[in-house]
């Protein structure tokens, strides 16, 4: 496992969480002199994608993110993100918090599946990024804090080696290994199985610094080549151009990372049998980890500045469904196993010494933006115009 593998799958699943945010929002926003009162502006869309990004940024916390440790759980992360989309005005269900989860990860599984060499996962990491700093360039503070984070991936991930970005890839995949939900993008562009595991290709460029196959040479004990022999393959292979672009600024060639929604199409997420009864057996078949509780209660603390109050009475958040119908999100959350329901983890507020209880501190003191007092008839007409991913 590689100590250095956290921050690059929180930036990946973060940059994958913004895309769909930024295409839900897109879809349902009303010009701001035609909308009524109840109805989402593109006001709040960018208010939502710059209360979230100025969280997930937060410098303090990128420094101690970048600090060596290992991978959180499945559940402690779920739970990280489930306050960052909520770091705002806007509202999700359980269903359809677990369904933006769903995607997010089975994005970043195939990018990392695809990757032609271990390093190219940066490249990837980069075009989240620099996709993230188009929806926030009219904010020159927000963007220097994106920028801060990329130089500290060029900084940490720049000077590694190609086996220890065989460790971050081996470690992303083992993350990602009992994870077969099938999403209708993949399923429609035939890249994914009915049973939610991918069809990887066997065509295209080969990695940067190889060379395409069908040539095999023999060498002497000197390092002479003595023989040569060609050889026909059934894939059609081809060179690369160019290297993707590691700095600040640049080409990054590879496509992997790039926002998928820019075009607007359906998606939905199922989960596969195999799916269902990994889940329907997970108490059985997992050994308890001892550690568990703590490290969801770690992550309640750490992340205990990012709670929102609930607003009272009549008024609430702007909701957000990923479902088409209300019906559809209802029926989603009672059908989910419940091994894969996160519910909110309450906070135990014990003293914990070290780098920790340092983080607790960092984004305990975070300020997250109020939210914006609205009718519930916003919420009921924004689920009436869903077209649903």
């Amino acid at each position: 496992m590689s100590a250095r593998t956290l921050p690059l799958l929180f930036l990946n699943l973060g940059g994958e969480m913004l895309y769909i945010l930024d295409q839900r929002l897109r879809a349902q926003s009303i010009p701001g002199e035609k909308a009524r009162k109840d109805e989402w502006t593109d006001v709040d869309r960018k208010r939502v994608m710059n209360d979230i990004i100025t969280t997930m940024f937060n410098k303090k916390f990128m420094e101690e993110l970048f600090k060596p440790q290992e991978l959180y759980s499945k559940k402690a992360l779920r739970t990280l993100y489930d306050r960052l989309a909520h770091a705002s005005i806007m509202r999700l269900n359980q269903a359809s918090m677990d369904k933006l989860y769903d995607l997010m990860t089975m994005a970043f599984k195939y990018q990392v599946l695809l990757c032609p060499r271990p390093k190219d996962i940066l490249l990837v990491t980069f075009n989240h990024l620099d996709a993230i700093k188009d929806f926030i360039h009219d904010a020159p503070g927000i963007l220097n804090q994106v920028d801060e984070t990329l130089r500290q991936l060029i900084e940490t991930y720049g000077c590694l080696s190609a086996g220890e970005f065989q460790r971050i890839r081996q470690t992303l995949l083992i993350f990602f290994q009992d994870m077969h939900i099938r999403v209708s993008i993949f399923l429609k562009d035939k890249v994914q199985n009915s049973n939610g595991r991918f069809v990887l290709p066997i065509s295209g460029p080969v990695p940067w610094g190889t060379e395409v196959p069908g040539l095999i040479r023999m060498f002497n004990h000197n390092g002479d080549e003595v023989k040569r022999t060609e050889f026909t393959t059934d894939a059609n292979y081809v060179t690369p151009q160019r290297e993707g672009s590691f700095d600040l600024y640049g080409d990054r060639v590879l496509k992997l990372g790039t926002n998928m929604y820019s075009v607007s199409r359906p998606v939905e997420t199922h989960m596969s049998g195999s799916s269902k009864n990994l889940a329907s057996h997970a108490k059985e078949n997992v050994v308890p980890n001892p550690f568990a509780k703590e490290e969801l209660n770690f992550l309640a603390r750490l992340l205990g500045g990012l709670e929102i109050k609930k607003p009272g009475g009549s008024d609430t958040g702007f909701r957000l469904n990923l479902f088409t119908t209300d019906e559809e999100e209802e029926h989603a959350a009672l059908t989910r196993p419940e091994e894969l329901s996160y519910k909110v983890i309450n906070i135990e507020a014990t003293q914990e010494p070290g780098r920790r209880a340092e983080l607790s501190r960092i984004l305990g003191e975070l300020e997250v933006a109020e939210p914006r007092p609205a009718s519930t008839e916003k919420g009921e007409d924004l689920l009436a115009l869903m077209d649903g991913l």
